[in-house]
């Protein structure tokens, strides 16, 4: 662990020897700013999104008619623009993530050849399984040749990458698309990097927690499961709150945050693991 030491969230004790900081005041800003809530005009639906969800329609049937999931869980989906490249292996259709997707809005801001890069890094991938493009043109999906092998060099060719099979076609749920807590962290929302163990995580530990202060925070263990150590690190917590930003100074430090094993915090986090009634999180998982 790269961690030089611990920082402790405000009411718990942190494991280790490291320095232990209590935040007794938050951040606010002395020139008064705001931000607009406007009406837009509709959004439009272009070709492209629309053949893409089309097809990406049928790949999702093809694999439920193969008993396959769908990478990110049961629909009903909506289409995230997150980087979907979906591919054709010996065993059936899988979608790899592109190294960054391109939401909607954002390819207003997109360099053409920084999206270029990411065409060319889509069509290697493709490559290496040449049984992709012949399974789209059978589902009538003949524009992924073009699109593939056309370099992206303005706004139209952003917008088609934008749009097509190889972005827009991350198959989510609605919560885990752009739900908010304390329903749910959708990836609109919640970064990557701790919003992902939703995918992964056991089922009994709660990735998301309620602080006292009504805010939210992503935790994780600190050890391996079985460990019977109840801390748990935060790895999220929303700026200028007091966990977010004992979160950010741990950061500067290059410490962790942490949460003891008796505090609400550790105590939701693995309430599904402990015995009932339990008033420490630090005690071998039960079952």
């Amino acid at each position: 662990m790269a961690d030089a030491g611990s920082v402790a969230v405000p009411g718990g004790a942190a494991p280790g020897a490291g320095a232990l900081l209590e935040v007794d005041h938050t951040h606010g800003e002395t020139r008064p700013w705001k931000i607009r809530i406007v009406r837009h005009p509709e959004r439009s639906v272009s070709g492209h999104f629309r053949a893409a969800k089309k097809v990406v329609k049928k790949i999702l049937e093809e694999l439920s008619a193969a008993g396959a999931d769908a990478p990110y869980g049961p629909g009903p989906h909506e289409m995230h623009h997150g980087g979907s490249l979906w591919v054709m292996t010996g065993s059936g259709w899988r979608m790899y993530r592109a190294r960054v997707g391109i939401e909607w809005s954002m390819q207003f801001c997109a360099d053409p050849a920084k999206i270029d890069r990411l065409r060319q890094e889509a069509a290697d991938l493709v490559a290496a399984f040449p049984f992709t493009l012949p399974a789209l043109d059978a589902l009538g999906y003949k524009r992924a040749r073009d699109l593939l092998s056309r370099p992206v060099t303005d706004a139209d060719s952003v917008e088609a990458w934008t749009d097509s099979l190889f972005n827009a076609c991350v198959p989510m749920s609605n919560p885990h698309h752009s739900g908010v807590l304390p329903k749910a962290a959708g990836e609109h929302h919640y970064p990557w990097p701790t919003k992902s163990a939703d995918f992964f995580k056991f089922d009994d530990f709660q990735l998301w927690v309620t602080l006292p202060d009504g805010t939210h925070a992503g935790v994780a263990p600190v050890d391996r499961r079985g460990s019977g150590d109840g801390h748990v690190r935060i790895v999220h917590a929303r700026h200028g709150t007091p966990a977010g930003d004992v979160l950010a100074e741990a950061q500067r430090r290059r410490m962790m945050a942490v949460a003891a094993p008796d505090s609400p915090v550790a105590l939701a986090a693995f309430e599904q693991q402990i015995p009932l009634g339990a008033d420490t999180a630090s005690t071998p998982p039960v079952g």
